[in-house]
């Protein structure tokens, strides 16, 4: 690993993983933490727990703004273990002079977003840093969740299992680097920037059995894949024109040479899901307008070890590796 910290390293991807691993898993080893689940499963079973700091630059986008994001983004990671968000902290640090109207704006879009998870907010902290310290501001959200669904592990994926993704991929990633860089896109691209509960909560009430879930924030999902492949020591094969990509994600990745699957995603997760269930499973998320395209990407096979596979429409393959290097910094 490098000697000093870059902008790669917080990618979701390869330098990210490494981090986390040869400093942050060498100091913390515990059982719980080595499970790398999207929330700790504590308490016997019966809670989940997450923490998330967000740094998105711009801080309003089409579709969300840090305050959306921030909630999000944690209670998505606790539904991801088949809990109910329940409680959260908020601590935010923010830039000397920052507007107290953009404030408000944020927090109103938090408020909003809880209610959806049905969760409150029980502690926080703020902190007002010197000009230039900060960009502007960044938030911290830790939430426990009660866990309705147990077993949902990334540890436990099998042969028996299809994988499945609730909507089309990279519309955060793409979004983000559109406001960035100031590209009028003239169309209808925005964030999907969603609490994934609800959806969840559905899957839980139909009856379906979930092997494993996770949301595709950085990294996307090549990275979930890639991770899964490795805790589960299995492969997986992925049908390249099953992945559902809107034109507008393909018209960026085009021009720019993005991997779809590679991009950022706030609102779009991955599951295992047992054969038998799978078309049950796919019935039940397009219930939900923002799931409308859900649909089955890939298989679990023994092809290759620990590996990702993605086939072509044209009969060729290759492998669908993790990310690595710098994409989109500040993405979430």
């Amino acid at each position: 690993m490098t000697k000093t910290i870059t902008l790669a390293h917080g990618n979701g991807g390869a330098e990210n993983n490494e981090l986390i691993k040869e400093v942050f898993y060498v100091a913390f080893k515990n059982e719980i933490l080595e499970k790398s689940e999207d929330a700790a499963v504590i308490q016997n079973g019966t809670l989940a727990f997450s923490t998330d700091s967000f740094t998105v630059s711009p801080l309003f986008f089409n579709g969300a703004n840090i305050g959306k994001l921030a909630i999000c983004g944690t209670c998505n990671d606790l539904a991801m273990m088949g809990a109910k968000p329940k409680y959260l902290t908020c601590s935010v640090i923010i830039e000397e002079g920052f507007e107290v109207e953009q404030l408000e704006r944020i927090v109103a879009s938090m408020k909003k977003e809880l209610e959806i998870n049905g969760a409150i907010i029980v502690s926080g902290d703020t902190k007002v840093v010197p000009k230039g310290a900060v960009d502007k501001i960044f938030i911290n959200t830790t939430g426990i969740g009660e866990i309705l669904y147990k077993g949902i592990s990334s540890n436990n994926i099998t042969q028996n299992d299809l994988i499945l993704v609730n909507r089309d991929i990279g519309a955060h990633g793409a979004t983000i680097f559109a406001a960035r860089e100031g590209m009028d896109m003239n169309s209808e691209l925005k964030s999907d920037c969603n609490s994934l509960y609800p959806q969840v909560k559905a899957l839980i009430d139909a009856g379906i059995k979930i092997t494993a879930l996770r949301d595709a924030t950085r990294g996307g999902v090549s990275a979930v894949l890639n991770e899964w492949a490795k805790q589960s020591n299995i492969c997986i094969e992925v049908e390249e024109e099953k992945i559902p990509v809107c034109d507008e994600v393909k018209g960026i990745c085009e021009m720019l040479g993005f991997e779809a699957t590679n991009l950022a995603n706030e609102g779009t997760f991955v599951l295992a899901i047992p054969q038998e269930f799978a078309a049950k499973a796919i019935e039940v998320l397009q219930t939900f307008p923002e799931a409308s395209k859900a649909c089955i990407i890939g298989k679990v096979t023994n092809q290759y070890d620990k590996k990702v596979i993605l086939n072509s429409s044209w009969g060729t393959k290759r492998f669908l590796d993790t990310p690595t290097g710098e994409l989109l910094p500040r993405i979430c």
